[in-house]
């Protein structure tokens, strides 16, 4: 069982679930029922959660295959924080309008290095 896994997928969830929320709620706040109208806040909204809806399962799924092959415990939830943390901030960024660079670019750098760091240890224990 991967618990480990379970715990940030869980999480990782509640961080979706959270952006499908304030996209409801802006839909309703500027009665735009399908699309984005052209409205630049709408749209910001729609990318945030799209983005989550795009990264955040690959990120899960690499971490439970690090957990499933015998990564160690310290490492599944250093890539786990990191999948955690960087939607957390991805999503903070967005969180109002303008969006905050600083913080989508360190959202997309955890999110891109679990990515990587998770594929080069399931590659390095597949191949070993």
């Amino acid at each position: 069982m991967s618990s480990i896994t379970a715990i940030y997928g869980a999480l990782t969830a509640l961080v979706y679930l959270t952006l499908t929320i304030r996209v409801i709620g802006q839909r309703r706040a500027l009665k735009i029922s399908l699309g984005d109208k052209d409205n630049p806040a709408m749209r910001q909204h729609i990318r945030a959660h799209a983005n989550c809806a795009e990264y955040a399962p690959m990120g899960i799924i690499l971490l439970g295959l690090v957990e499933l092959n015998g990564g160690a415990t310290w490492l599944v939830h250093l890539l786990g924080a990191m999948v955690i943390f960087g939607r957390v901030a991805h999503a903070a960024a967005f969180w109002k309008h303008p969006m905050s660079f600083p913080l989508r670019q360190l959202g997309m750098l955890l999110t891109m290095a679990q990515l990587a760091l998770a594929s080069l240890v399931i590659l390095i224990s597949a191949l070993f």
